[in-house]
């Protein structure tokens, strides 16, 4: 984390600068300005924020992307490498440290989520790489007296027509000094040599080896380790504390209430850990209780049979439901899920006198360097942010509230030394953010083809962005449009659509988890129409075909996935295929999802076939590579997750009793991508949504039994074989 180039709002705010031969350059990207007078090497070419060329050829890219596994430390860097005309084997990465230069290109934030990386850094960095391409060309078609039509930009190096070359590293400082191009052509589809291509990523060496930095693995000079004691109900809080035995422990150095609860603070975590386990709290219970995750199914169950706010209507739905030839009523339930990430929170603060440094895997660098810096009264340039790898995120570091970084810096200023919070899995699965859980009622009209001619779906769930800035003010009438996504946008033809929702307020904190709300619209309606093809005597496939446009991106997914299958093909006793297909964040994903069911109710999923139409692809490798991850994130879910409450206290506690799917449980998969040449779309969270309703339609094709709440257990099939 040593080579992060340290940027200051002040100095972000300057014109264009030449510094000792580094230029300094605008044209829509964001300027490069370095801190504390340290200057660049007059030989090495900044031309922006993003890219440095310095005198050995090396070419290294920040990237204002946290990585989490989905690629951007190469996806990314890849777009300026094609531009730039590179040899990809120079190309180096940084985290970008936190500063507007670095913000959402839609958000105004330097954020991760939304799967939104590629799509929002296509252009600009593709322009980066044009831009600096440009200038190199022009440089080194000055040293020779040539005209720069005559030279072109080839691995690296700028070469003459003639078959004279100069490599990128030799050019770096005269480019640096020549006039910014206002304009710049990107290369066509048709020139490009890496996007596209199937390359190495440049995290994985670091990653095999285990120099890579994740925030576990960050220590600072006389740094100390921190358990915080939460309230067991949510909303609850501290009463009193006796810490007599705790601070008996050996390596227990303090003990001190913070906002959160009790932090016990020792010289390393299993110290802190059984200073923790004897510390003795009085605790108040919070609003939460008495809160039961069955009391929650019964609450929203009725409410869903209530009109709620109205997200779409179309047509008269009160009109053409009670006139359909054929009715269906159905019911759907998904849990609360943690997000659960391999690598619990933590977070380092080190808190000095008029300054603060944090080093964390964080999702929204903004929030938590802003936080930090109201807890400690410093101004936000004053607070430095280091962003690690990330074990994982899904959503849970990316939080409104800034929650396990605010603590941390709570501690560590008690604490009046470097202190890194480390959360354990207990933690973390009982004490975190949830993924709301939802309750969805459609009840649709068909005529006598089985066609539907009304559709109705009430959802009942938690608003996620309720309370936090991306609600408006005032926010009467306002629905969460994250709440019914994937819900709203139904694909199939109906002339009478009505959606509302109903958002009660609970006390159970919730945050977006991978894929947000298509994470349990997709569930309730691929599984809907896949009982309503059914009921109508019809392939599922040909049924939801016969109801989309001739042409449509969703219609090629399903057509190239159920061909890759074998749709259709004949299956053994007790095996079934189901598919399904959902848009969201710009992709369209469909699965055929294999299984077998046996005597004992044992589901075994073998086989998943996905077809993605992405759009423009980057990195075919990273693709597959995320389709896979999102059918075991998935499948987790479908088969396994639930976070359940009992007197306002999450029962879960662990791997034991919230499992994730297992090596032995992975089924094949098969990823085929579309061809396309659309505007990119997301891929790190389009994944997931399709999942459970291709396994679920599945275990009906193969048992006739169809489970309409998740996770689909054993104990709940074995409970509906026994109704039939």
């Amino acid at each position: 984390m040593s080579d992060i180039v340290r940027v200051t709002r002040r100095d972000l705010l300057k014109s264009e600068l030449v510094l000792g031969g580094g230029l300094i350059l605008g044209f829509h990207l964001p300027v490069l300005r370095v801190a504390s007078g340290a200057e660049p090497s007059p030989d090495v070419f900044a031309p922006n924020a993003f890219l440095r060329i310095g005198p050995d050829g090396l070419v290294t890219v920040v990237i204002n992307k946290s990585e989490m596994g989905q690629g951007v430390y190469t996806s990314l860097p890849m777009l300026v490498a094609e531009e730039l005309a590179c040899d990809w084997k120079t190309v180096r990465f940084e985290p970008a440290p936190v500063d507007p230069a670095y913000n959402h290109a839609k958000f105004g934030t330097q954020v991760t989520g939304g799967s939104t990386s590629v799509r929002t850094e296509w252009e600009r960095l593709s322009k980066a790489g044009a831009t600096a391409r440009m200038m190199l060309i022009a440089a080194a078609a000055s040293g020779w007296k040539a005209e720069p039509k005559d030279c072109r930009a080839e691995n690296g190096s700028v070469v003459h027509a003639d078959g004279r070359r100069t490599a990128y590293g030799k050019l770096a400082g005269a480019a640096a000094k020549l006039p910014v191009p206002k304009e710049v052509a990107l290369k066509a589809r048709a020139d490009r040599k890496l996007v596209g291509q199937r390359v190495h990523r440049l995290d994985s060496p670091a990653k095999v080896e285990g120099s890579a930095l994740f925030g576990l693995d960050v220590r600072v000079p006389g740094m100390l380790t921190a358990l915080v004691a939460r309230p067991p109900v949510f909303g609850g809080t501290v009463v009193s504390f006796d810490a007599a035995k705790a601070k008996a422990v050996p390596g227990v150095k303090a003990i001190f209430q913070v906002p959160s609860g009790v932090a016990v603070v020792a010289a390393d975590f299993h110290s802190a850990k059984r200073g923790r386990e004897a510390l003795e709290v009085a605790w108040a219970d919070g609003a939460g209780a008495k809160l039961s995750t069955d009391g929650m199914l019964s609450d929203y169950a009725g409410l869903a049979s209530t009109p709620g706010a109205v997200a779409r209507k179309e047509g008269d739905v009160a009109h053409a439901f009670p006139r359909a030839a054929k009715r269906i009523v159905s019911d759907y339930a998904v849990p609360y899920l943690a997000h659960a990430p391999m690598e619990p929170l933590n977070c380092l603060v080190d808190i000095k006198k008029g300054s603060c440094e944090i080093w964390t895997g964080s999702q929204a660098q903004t929030w938590d360097r802003d936080a930090a810096a109201k807890i400690t009264g410093l101004p936000p340039e004053k607070v430095s942010l280091h962003t690690t790898l990330l074990g994982g995120g899904f959503g849970r570091r990316a939080n409104p509230a800034s929650d396990f970084v605010s603590e941390a810096v709570h501690v560590a200023k008690g604490a009046g030394a470097p202190v890194k919070v480390v959360w354990t899995r207990e933690d973390d699965i009982r004490g975190g953010f949830y993924r709301p859980m939802w309750h969805s009622r459609i009840a649709a009209g068909f005529d006598t083809e089985g066609r539907p001619v009304s559709w109705a779906h009430t959802l009942v769930g938690q608003s996620i962005l309720g309370g936090t800035p991306f609600m408006p003010n005032p926010a009467a009438d306002w629905i969460d449009e994250t709440s019914v996504e994937g819900a709203k946008e139904l694909p199939y033809t109906v002339a009478n659509i009505q959606v509302d929702l109903h958002s009660p307020k609970q006390p159970v904190p919730v945050l977006w988890w991978r894929s947000v709300g298509h994470s349990h619209t997709a569930f309730a309606v691929e599984s809907f129409i896949d009982e309503a093809a059914h009921a109508a005597k019809k392939d599922p496939l040909e049924y939801r075909l016969s109801l989309l446009p001739a042409v449509s991106r969703r219609r090629g997914v399903l057509e190239l996935a159920a061909k890759k299958a074998g749709w259709g093909s004949p299956m053994p006793k007790g095996h079934g295929r189901g598919i399904a297909a959902h848009e969201s964040f710009g992709s369209f994903i469909a699965y055929v999802a294999e299984l077998s069911l046996d005597s004992d109710s044992q589901l075994r999923v073998r086989k998943v076939v996905c077809a993605i139409d992405c759009g423009e692809v980057v990195n075919p490798g990273i693709i597959e590579a995320q389709m896979e991850s999102a059918v075991a994130f998935g499948l987790s879910a479908a088969l396994h997750g639930a976070i359940t409450l009992k007197s306002g206290r999450v029962v879960q506690g662990s791997f034991d009793d919230y499992p994730i799917l297992r090596m032995g449980e992975a089924p094949g998969i098969e990823v085929h991508i579309v061809s396309s040449t659309e505007a990119p779309g997301g891929v790190g969270e389009p994944g997931v949504p399709p999942v459970a309703p291709a396994v679920a339609n599945a275990l009906y094709a193969a048992s006739g039994i169809r489970l309409r709440s998740l996770p689909m257990t054993t104990d709940a099939i074995r409970a509906e074989r026994r109704k039939a």
